[in-house]
């Protein structure tokens, strides 16, 4: 069973960065299809990016560019190094895992079996 811990949320302004890590249980970075999600007030919960085993990485759309996604086996871990950030990136964003290769034709895990609990990300223009 993985356990899922983001950090590194916070507040900046629009054109700053940020890094999101995601501090998995055990081998979790190893043998699972690792991703993140994000949800803004109101909204629904919309897909950022994948990491599948092999590191290939998969982006939405209105993150292609600006988002990388990469993982440390060695230290179990999932990043999400956001660039040039806008106000519309503001939203609580969650890491996913599931061990089974569930993807959308887009690259999006369409049923994680594992959740964190959220850290929140805040751009002001």
């Amino acid at each position: 069973q993985a356990q899922l811990v983001e950090s590194g949320g916070g507040s900046v302004q629009a054109g700053g960065s940020l890094r999101l890590s995601c501090a998995a249980s055990a081998d979790t970075t190893s043998r699972y299809f690792m991703g993140w999600f994000r949800q803004a007030p109101g909204t629904e919960r919309e897909w950022v990016a994948t990491i599948l085993i092999s590191g290939t990485t998969k982006y939405t759309d209105s993150v292609q560019g600006r988002f990388t996604i990469s993982k440390d086996k060695a230290k179990d871990t999932v990043y999400l190094q956001m660039n040039s950030l806008k106000p519309e990136d503001t939203a609580m964003y969650f890491c996913a895992a599931d061990w089974r290769c569930r993807l959308s034709s887009a690259g999006r895990l369409t049923s994680p079996n594992y959740w964190g609990q959220g850290t929140q990300v805040t751009v002001s223009s």
